[in-house]
């Protein structure tokens, strides 16, 4: 793992998911096999591949004090293009210190993560009036996260996670984004650890490779995603879980 710690230019960016995006790094450790964030290496000039690298912005708690002073109040994405409670975040505390200006400011914030190591940050969060912790769950079958996402942590810390910061108050959802094999059984294990579900398909090829090695190719197509929505919609029905098919 190739890590530098490089100042930034400016921390808050214009989203088209929330009204801005907070990426307190640039790359992302977990490598998963199908992250459309691999597009940063065209602006970046990094030759490594994905996964291999890490640029620490190690100026982001100072840019951002100066940022919501200046800047329209909006909601902030936590992280767009890396997963800001990857491993480094244990040591260089970027996205702890951001939340804490962010929540302090009164700014209304969505944390998406796959890492337990968000639970550290429970102080932060019981301080804000508008925030939601997020986790991305792709399969309930880990030896599939295992084929797609083996550098993420397993299914079930990412439940264990949901399950806590549900438990203490926080408003919790899951992004089942991309519905990879096993998606089906999702809402029977996210009941009661969330208070609503998006579901996506996958859109983007960077993870085409791993259904061609492993025989899942009738898992990549149309039928499968539009299936698997529709049983995940029945099953969120029935459970009265709120979930939106977001294509």
């Amino acid at each position: 793992m190739i890590v530098r710690e490089t100042p930034a230019k400016a921390i808050l960016s214009t989203s088209r998911v929330y009204d801005y995006a907070l990426n307190p790094y640039t790359g992302c450790e977990h490598a998963c096999s199908y992250c459309y964030a691999r597009f940063m290496k065209r602006f970046t000039g990094h030759k490594e591949p994905w996964g291999e690298f890490v640029d620490v912005k190690i100026n982001a708690p100072a840019l951002l004090a100066v940022e919501v002073g200046r800047k329209k109040r909006g909601i902030v994405w936590v992280s767009g293009v890396c997963d800001a409670y990857q491993p480094l975040e244990a040591h260089y505390e970027l996205t702890r210190r951001c939340l804490a200006i962010l929540v302090g400011e009164g700014w209304p914030v969505r944390v998406q993560t796959r890492s337990p190591l968000v639970l550290r940050d429970l102080d932060v969060f019981r301080g804000a009036s508008d925030l939601e912790v997020g986790f991305t769950v792709t399969t309930a079958d880990d030896g599939i996260r295992r084929l797609f996402e083996p550098r993420a942590p397993a299914i079930g810390e990412r439940l264990r996670a949901l399950d806590e910061l549900h438990r203490t108050g926080v408003r919790t959802f899951a992004m089942i984004a991309p519905m990879l094999p096993g998606a089906k059984g999702l809402a029977e294990l996210l009941a009661g650890k969330v208070d609503y579900l998006l579901v996506d398909r996958m859109n983007y090829g960077y993870g085409n490779w791993v259904y061609r090695k492993y025989g899942l190719e009738e898992a990549r197509g149309d039928e499968f995603f539009e299936g698997t929505a529709t049983q995940l919609t029945a099953a969120c029905g029935r459970l009265g879980i709120p979930c939106r098919v977001v294509f």
